[in-house]
């Protein structure tokens, strides 16, 4: 249904075989997605609440094609990609949590930005943040796109 698509992954059940709902940290990545634009290398918390978030390809070749247009990785605090519970808290292969189309103009993320896109939704934050989390930086270049 959605061109540019066809590398995506199926979605499973979580390898906890729970829910689970937390702050988790990511990295965003070098991607065409027009919603990260300018995010790159940002590490940011954001909030997790899924059952279902287990990024799974159809095969090994799929997971090395989708590589550059992963959006988003669960990383452990030194910054390494997470493939580890409880950093991954899905148990994605790669700790990918973000995809997106060949062309950038749909992004799919199973962890949540709208949940922490302002500093108060934080339980803690920076003092330089002010009122809005770096997050709220995906909701602008949306914006922008559509402009």
């Amino acid at each position: 249904l959605i061109p540019g698509s066809t590398h995506w992954p199926r979605f499973l059940r979580n390898r906890s075989e729970q829910f689970e709902a937390r702050l988790s940290l990511v990295e965003v990545g070098d991607s065409p997605s027009i919603f990260m634009n300018g995010m790159a290398g940002s590490r940011l918390p954001i909030a997790t609440s899924h059952g279902e978030g287990r990024a799974v390809f159809a095969n090994n070749a799929a997971t090395v094609a989708a590589g550059p247009l992963v959006c988003l990785r669960y990383v452990d605090n030194y910054g390494a990609v997470a493939e580890t519970y409880p950093a991954n808290p899905n148990g994605s292969e790669g700790g990918i949590c973000g995809l997106t189309t060949e062309d950038g103009r749909v992004t799919i993320v199973m962890p949540h930005p709208e949940r922490v896109a302002r500093t108060v939704q934080n339980s803690w934050h920076p003092e330089e943040w002010g009122d809005e989390g770096p997050w709220m930086r995906l909701f602008r270049n949306a914006r922008v796109a559509v402009g």
